[in-house]
């Protein structure tokens, strides 16, 4: 068999493989600069692109099989050797000094290997130009000060193409956002006031196609000064080590396809830029500039404009996340709920009856089917019960994981068009494959109006052979088109809620299959799902949190002098507050976490321990006066050490801060008991709990002042001793006298 593999390169692209065109061996450079290919370890010259007359005064045939130092001097040779064990892209550019002739011309060095050699490409600089570190920092600090203080995605997007713009003099910038189809859509801009806006504007996935895409996922900056360039061949034509056209995907000098090229034409643009934007390294969208003459951007300008680019990837996520921040706590809340439902109910179609319309509120849906085992519990608005078996075989054959979802059931599975009013989207979450355990959310059709920057259907000429030749649409005017079969799309956050379902639900369905006693008795025990459920949402809180927290401390630095001092009070107050909240999630995160470490277990010396904590309890405490006293030799217990200093710490703590004496006594001692064969004891004397609060004094936040009140506090200190104490198989319980202190009992294992 002859396996023939085509290569699509420039002069064979037409409208069925222009997908695949080959746009990373072009075989030519852009003119504004040289290109020479390196043989290692010699740097002698093995390929250049055929415009060396023209800017180092050398024609190309005399530069082949020549060694470097024919242009460079030692030293100059000496970096670029030293080069070639480091990282290119921080040691890039190179300043290089070269005799071209009578004159002597200053070049900016660009050097990276690919497939073998070493390719070196110059662009003619001034170096009175360039910029010093300082310099950099000048530009780039004021920019960075504002990306940090946006408060969400479109005020960053806003800032960045403003001030690439200022900063580049383009006509235009523009930010790109590719959507999960790879069409995209201009989410900012700014131009000149004359110019006719393109925000807003669509672009079909075919404008960029995915060899484009990428190219731009692995070189992030691509510079076109003139769009009417003639392309500068490379001699020879392939890679003589490898007989192969030569891999450009890292050039700054590659040409550009003729598609791309004509694109532009169409457009009016005469020069062009763009910054690739990725999102944990998936490519998000692109930074568009263009000019409508000839324009050339220095490199250190491409520089702090590829810089600003890198600066705002970075940012996007946190940005999105802070989108309707107050519709996802909302979110979670409802999550915590609905998993509370869940866990106290050992039937899951009864669960959701239950349930009922916070199913669909926490993805937004108007409509769900739960289907357990060929029984069907239906919420909202949903399609026929003979619609459902169908629907539901065709489903599972495309979730890969353990979620699918679409916005446009119709176009994936034509009969949905029965039933688009009720189900144009649909979100499925596959509980368990085996007994087809699955939740079905559903969305209805919303006809929207989407704005194309022309018509989206490319058109191409059809040529003898039978080839489509592809002709790039010519207008980019305003096209409007209605989309219908349509839903609005699924948010992020909500499939993420969708999932954080499963283990709830999971834990329901294995009580109701297996009926296992010991799976039962570990759910009970640890209370897993609210357990998990803590963790998540205290995770997911955090860092929304800290930018609170962060922007508040910042508005103090930077404005607290020009507020009034309700203003300053109102946001030290913000601070306290939002440090109080961290601390909480930290707790939460801790008693979590509790439930499901294993236990380090081994022998403890109650004496030592207790010595530990008293001595590290007297250190945060100077100025008191404290006497912790052992009033027995104390025995030694079998258990985890660092969790038994965390319930003696917060015992012998509290002892201390509930405490309004001058002289604050302690005391730790155990006796023997016909019940308890060891019972330890925490006595204090400080100011008690009344009788009412006893039995209530362990549950979870329960606080008995005022938060400022006694230092404040989180109120799940006591909570957290109780767990550690029973998963150690113990019991604690109180004692106390109002007024006049408080005995914790322990009961615990003696080794």
């Amino acid at each position: 068999m002859n396996n023939k593999i085509e290569i699509v390169t420039a002069d064979k692209v037409n409208l069925t493989n222009c997908d695949r065109e080959q746009i990373h061996i072009p075989g030519s450079i852009q003119p504004h600069g040289v290109l020479l290919v390196l043989k290692e370890p010699e740097l002698d010259i093995i390929q250049v692109s055929n415009n060396t007359k023209d800017w180092l005064n050398v024609l190309p045939e005399d530069l082949l099989k020549q060694n470097i130092k024919y242009l460079l001097e030692p030293q100059q040779i000496d970096s670029i050797r030293n080069s070639l064990t480091g990282d290119f892209e921080y040691l890039n550019p190179l300043k290089l000094s070269i005799k071209c002739g009578d004159e002597t011309k200053s070049f900016n060095s660009i050097v990276h290997r690919n497939n073998g050699v070493l390719i070196l490409e110059l662009e003619p600089c001034e170096i009175e130009l360039e910029q010093d570190f300082f310099q950099f920092y000048q530009l780039t600090r004021r920019t960075i000060t504002q990306i940090q203080k946006s408060a969400n995605l479109q005020e960053l997007c806003s800032i960045v193409v403003k001030e690439i713009r200022r900063l580049t003099e383009v006509d235009r910038v523009m930010i790109y956002r590719f959507h999960p189809d790879n069409s995209g859509e201009v989410i900012a801009e700014d131009k000149w006031e004359n110019l006719e806006s393109y925000l807003g504007l669509h672009y079909p996935a075919s404008d960029i196609p995915e060899s484009s895409r990428h190219l731009y996922s692995i070189n992030y900056l691509r510079i076109i000064p003139d769009i009417n360039y003639q392309p500068v061949e490379l001699l020879p034509k392939n890679n003589p080590l490898t007989n192969q056209p030569l891999d450009l995907s890292f050039s700054v000098l590659r040409s550009v396809s003729p598609i791309h090229i004509e694109y532009l034409q169409n457009m009016g643009v005469k020069a062009s830029m763009s910054i690739s934007l990725l999102k944990e390294g998936k490519l998000w969208g692109l930074i568009v500039c263009h000019h409508y003459s000839i324009k050339y951007i220095p490199y250190n300008l491409r520089t702090v404009c590829d810089f600003f680019g890198q600066v705002m990837s970075v940012h996007i996520t946190t940005k999105e996340q802070h989108d309707n921040l107050d519709y996802k706590i909302y979110l979670k809340s409802l999550q915590s709920q609905v998993i509370t439902d869940i866990s106290e109910s050992e039937n899951l179609l009864m669960a959701f009856t239950n349930i009922g319309e916070k199913l669909l509120t926490i993805v937004g849906a108007t409509g769900a089917i739960v289907y357990g085992e060929g029984e069907l519990q239906k919420i909202g608005k949903t399609i026929k019960d003979e619609e459902v078996e169908p629907l539901l075989n065709w489903v599972i054959t495309q979730i890969n994981t353990d979620v699918y979802y679409t916005d446009y059931l119709a176009k994936v599975y034509p009969p949905a068009n029965k039933f688009k009013e009720i189900a144009s989207g649909l979100l499925v979450l596959e509980i368990t494959k085996v007994k087809k355990n699955y939740v079905l959310w559903f969305r209805p059709e919303v006809s929207q109006i989407v704005n194309w920057a022309g018509n989206p259907q490319k058109h191409g000429k059809v040529e003898l052979d039978g080839s489509i030749t592809l002709l790039p649409r010519k207008s980019f005017a305003k096209w409007l088109e209605i989309v219908e079969c349509h839903s609005l799309p699924w948010q992020s956050y909500e499939i993420e809620g969708a999932q954080e379902l499963k283990s709830a639900i999971l834990g329901i369905l294995m009580s109701r299959i297996d009926k296992l006693a010991e799976i039962n008795l570990e759910l009970e025990q640890s209370n897993s799902d609210l357990d998990s459920f803590n963790y998540i949402a205290s995770h997911d809180l955090k860092e929304p949190l800290r930018g609170i927290h962060n922007y508040a401390t910042f508005l103090m630095e930077d404005y607290g002098e020009i507020l009034e001092a309700d203003g300053q009070q109102k946001l030290q107050t913000l601070v306290r507050l939002t440090q109080r909240m961290e601390d909480l999630i930290n707790a939460l995160l801790f008693l979590s976490r509790l439930g499901r470490q294993e236990l380090n277990k081994s022998p403890i010396n109650l004496n030592e321990l207790i010595e530990n904590v008293a001595e590290v309890i007297r250190m945060s405490k100077p100025n008191e006066s404290i006497e912790i006293i052992k009033k027995h030799d104390l025995p030694v217990i079998y258990g985890d050490n660092i969790l038994m200093e965390e319930v003696f710490g917060n015992l012998i703590n509290n002892g201390v801060k509930y405490n309004q004496k001058t002289h604050k006594i302690i005391e730790i001692g155990y006796k023997y008991t016909e019940e308890y064969s060891c019972l330890i004891y925490v006595k204090d004397n400080g100011i008690g709990i009344r009788e009412k609060h006893i039995d209530t004094i362990f549950k979870l936040f329960k606080r008995l002042h005022g938060k400022d009140k006694f230092g404040g506090g989180t109120g799940v200190g006591l909570t957290i001793v109780k767990k550690i104490i029973e998963r150690h198989g113990g019991k604690i319980w109180l004692e106390s006298n109002y007024g006049e202190g408080t005995t914790f009992y322990i009961k615990l294992s003696e080794y």
